[in-house]
């Protein structure tokens, strides 16, 4: 698909999902409490399908589920777009038995996932995660046994459980390991059904001992908090008091958990930019719409040349965004290698334009657009989150210097 352009059926499931969005999911919305999860509003996305899309279509139709939503109902696409995100990595890299435990009732709306990556001194840069996954002892005697272990990247090393760990089990012996410590800023936490968990399980190696496992959230020891933030969604504070895990619930490969992290967030960045397109195209319209018809000076706003330029300057940058949003989601659906590098400009430049947009949309309506209930006044609450979650903006020009110093290395 050209990245610059929607063909008919595209523009055509677009126009229903907004009509859907503001029909039926809007109402629900309304009637859910802020910072919980509301699985009325997420059984109603099982009901309508769009949940068992995030598990059978490419980044381009991820992205314009979550833009066509948010233009209409920011809460219904953060909804959407929590399922897909905690429950990617079982989709991608489950057991048969995992993803057919989770996804079905995920896909249902039945089953709230979340995704656990965060923690308190360890949020943009996640390599440094601090969650320990402490060897139980079944794991612990097969590796004194063999009397060493390979670190990927480090080769062979002798004594691999960690100084002073000490080693749990259950009485069996069936648990391999204990996850001690927490995660911040979770979204869905503390009332998910279940949570992808990154944690350590090489000390030292950075992002090259992480593991990812898939923790249901009645695991003993596990225990959560709500935390009052400004974004209206669930997110929460995880506690992890020697919760057991074992081989049964690792995703992927032991100490490939953050090919796992950044597989998930290659995909998601795109649609986190495609979301930030659609508050901006929703603030962009009414301000169309408001400028149009007020009257100021003797005329209208649109009539004086200050606004008629504000209000294009604001049109051209959203479709910037909108172009770079839906050409990261294409080279990610042919298989590109520079996503990574795509999928962080089009997060980058698509919420700092949702940002600029939705603040200038404000000082266009005045002061009426921060009245509570305002639509203006509820994107300006919305749309701040997202340049920080799933890598800040300055972790995603880092990213992008990055690939393209290594990119002119490799040509070389």
């Amino acid at each position: 698909m050209p990245a610059f352009s929607l063909d008919p059926p595209q523009t055509a499931w677009c126009a229903e999902l907004r009509t859907l969005a503001a029909e039926r999911l809007r109402p629900l919305a309304e009637k859910g409490e802020p910072g919980h999860v509301n699985r009325a509003l997420v059984a109603e996305l099982g009901q309508l399908g769009l949940l068992e899309r995030l598990f059978t279509s490419g980044a381009v139709d991820l992205c314009l589920m979550r833009e066509s939503l948010a233009y209409a109902c920011t809460e219904a696409e953060t909804a959407l777009a929590l399922q897909g995100l905690g429950a990617h990595p079982v989709h991608a890299h489950g057991t048969p038995a995992q993803r057919d435990r989770w996804l079905p009732r995920v896909a249902e709306g039945t089953a709230i996932a979340a995704f656990a990556l965060s923690e308190p001194a360890a949020g943009s840069d996640a390599a440094a995660l601090e969650l320990r996954a402490e060897a139980g002892l079944e794991e612990a005697a097969c590796r004194l046994a063999e009397g060493l272990e390979e670190v990927p990247g480090e080769g062979l090393v002798t004594d691999p459980l960690p100084a002073g760990s000490a080693p749990a089990a259950e009485p069996d012996g069936t648990a391999r390991w204990r996850l001690t410590g927490e995660k911040c800023w979770i979204s869905n936490a503390p009332e998910a059904d279940f949570y992808t968990v990154f944690a350590r399980t090489t000390p030292g190696a950075g992002a090259r001992g992480v593991t990812a496992f898939l923790v249901p959230a009645d695991r003993p020891g596990l225990g959560g908090t709500s935390l009052d933030m400004l974004s209206p969604h669930p997110i929460g504070a995880l506690t992890f008091d020697a919760v057991p895990v074992t081989a049964d619930d690792v995703l992927g490969e032991i100490d490939r958990g953050f090919r796992v992290a950044m597989g998930t967030l290659n995909l998601f960045r795109p649609s986190v930019g495609a979301f930030a397109v659609g508050m901006a195209r929703a603030a962009l319209d009414a301000t169309l719409a408001h400028t149009a018809e007020r009257d100021a000076f003797g005329g209208k706003l649109k009539d004086l040349q200050t606004v008629a330029h504000q209000v294009a300057e604001m049109a051209l940058r959203t479709e910037a965004a909108r172009l770079m949003v839906y050409a990261a989601a294409t080279a990610y659906d042919e298989g590109a290698e520079d996503v990574p590098k795509r999928a962080a400009m089009a997060k980058l430049l698509a919420t700092e334009t949702a940002q600029y947009v939705v603040d200038q949309a404000v000082q266009l309506h005045g002061a009426r657009a921060l009245r509570r209930g305002h639509l203006l006044e509820h994107l300006y609450r919305e749309v701040r989150a997202p340049r920080v979650y799933e890598g800040a903006s300055e972790v995603q020009r880092d990213i992008i210097a990055k690939e393209l110093y290594a990119g002119r290395e490799a040509a070389q």
